[in-house]
């Protein structure tokens, strides 16, 4: 049976995890990683591979895994990735999804964070570029800006953030606009190091160049 993102978004069982994943992050004192965030990685995963060609079978493939890639956080912040591709596996093989596209939705949940993230497989590839580029001030939660750490005045710095694909440069660029009064650029690197490099090996798996803009200097 061919499950399709509409299916997966209005089911309550996933709707429910992710939003006590939310709730226990913020608890925690991490990030967004709600619906606005899981949304987004799924239409920007799935824009990537569309704008390189890919079957509309591989473009739902990646919606899909973009909006359940972080439902382990519900167990456990630690190895969430591989918790949530679990689960993902016992979710989607109920609602009678086939075996090759369960498996290609639990690679890719299952690589796409920092310690253990590889692009395995393009959906894989196409989630950790959507993934480790949502930086926007909207994911901050703490109002207070004198009690900021450093993941969130990186973020909160981010007054726009833009992720551009050129097909026939075969390029791909994180276009950032950060204000400095918040976040040196540096405090970007700092955080965010091993994430853009994971991008890049994201980038090359697709056969495409990362690139990284701050401000209007390629720093990538």
């Amino acid at each position: 049976m061919f499950i399709t993102y509409d299916m997966v978004r209005q089911s309550q069982e996933i709707r429910t995890y992710i939003t006590q994943a939310d709730q226990s992050l913020s608890a925690l004192g991490f990030t967004e990683h709600s619906f606005a965030h899981v949304t987004r990685c799924a239409e920007y995963a799935a824009r990537i591979l569309e704008q390189l060609g890919y079957p509309e079978r591989d473009r739902e493939l990646a919606r899909i895994a973009g909006y359940m890639h972080d439902i382990g956080n519900v167990v456990n912040r630690h190895d969430h990735a591989q918790t949530g591709a679990v689960m993902a596996f016992r979710i989607l093989d109920n609602m009678g999804m086939d075996p090759a596209d369960v498996a290609a939705v639990i690679t890719a949940i299952g690589h796409h964070d920092d310690p253990t993230a590889f692009p395995v497989n393009p959906v894989a590839a196409a989630l950790i570029l959507a993934d480790k580029t949502d930086v926007r001030r909207s994911r901050v939660r703490n109002k207070d800006p004198h009690s900021f750490d450093i993941h969130d005045r990186v973020n909160y710095a981010a007054e726009r953030s833009e992720l551009g694909l050129d097909p026939e440069q075969r390029t791909v660029t994180l276009s950032l606009s950060i204000n400095t009064e918040f976040c040196a650029v540096m405090d970007y690197f700092e955080i965010f190091l091993e994430r853009m490099l994971l991008c890049r090996r994201a980038a090359e798996r697709l056969g495409l160049t990362f690139k990284l803009d701050i401000n209007g200097l390629a720093l990538l």
